[in-house]
């Protein structure tokens, strides 16, 4: 189970390279309204011994810092990543802290470019989606294409409803990166055709200008799951590169 820093790295990331992630929820816990089966920090129940959230003079002084110790160590810096042990955009200072971090960035490092890994329940959001519209990279997860599925994968807080949140991925108008995890359990399989076929219709109506398709790299919370392997997930979404969509796969 990760528990980061508010600041903390650069790490390598399989996706981002050289990534300095910022972490806007509690550094000792846990806060998502997800919890994944295949979450790297765990279940939510195991992270729930501290709710303190970083507000935005802390993020912005501790990115400062940071930034200025990298830069003197001569350090790469390729993303400055929002991930961190749950979901960012439920820091009610997220929109401002976004807008701290870009002036930063720009001050700073200025080759860099902004991240942040979402599971866009909030990207329909006033505020949060105007914030997510700035940064380089909104990484927005959908990894079922239907509630009933995502409720098996994703287990969302109550509420939660793919077509609203698919909705609410229109109005980036293509301009984001739609992040969808691959894996099978004794209950399911996103390459089956009832997930796999209406999955690539919605990211047909989406048209993300890219897609990061994955599959497991951690342990898992939940017993039993199954990773597929690049090749083979490159199979699968064939249909979606022949068609022009940009993809990247990391096994």
């Amino acid at each position: 189970m990760m528990r980061e820093q508010t600041v903390f790295g650069p790490i390598f990331s399989r996706r981002l390279g050289s990534s300095l992630g910022i972490n806007l929820l509690p550094t000792e816990g846990k806060l998502c309204n997800f919890d994944c089966i295949y979450c790297e920090c765990g279940w939510n129940r195991d992270g729930r011994g501290d709710t303190h959230l970083p507000d935005a003079a802390e993020v912005r002084k501790a990115l400062e810092e940071k930034l200025l110790e990298c830069r003197d160590a001569g350090t790469t810096i390729d993303s400055i990543t929002f991930s961190g042990d749950g979901e960012p955009t439920l820091n009610p200072d997220f929109p401002q802290i976004i807008r701290d971090t870009i002036a930063l960035r720009n001050r700073y490092y200025q080759g860099a470019v902004v991240s942040v890994l979402s599971n866009a329940t909030r990207a329909g959001v006033p505020g949060v989606f105007e914030a997510l519209r700035l940064v380089d990279n909104p990484i927005l997860k959908l990894d079922a294409p239907t509630t009933e599925l995502a409720a098996r994968i994703n287990r969302p807080a109550p509420g939660y409803d793919v077509e609203a949140v698919v909705k609410s991925l229109e109005r980036f108008e293509g301009n984001f990166v739609l992040q969808t995890m691959f894996l099978r359990s004794k209950d399911f399989d996103s390459a089956s055709p009832e997930v796999l076929l209406p999955w690539m219709d919605i990211v047909r109506r989406l048209r993300p200008r890219e897609i990061m398709v994955y599959t497991l790299d951690r342990p898992a919370p939940q017993e039993g799951l199954q990773k597929y392997s690049a090749e083979q997930m490159r199979t699968l979404v064939l249909p979606l590169i022949e068609e022009g969509f940009k993809i990247q796969i990391k096994g």
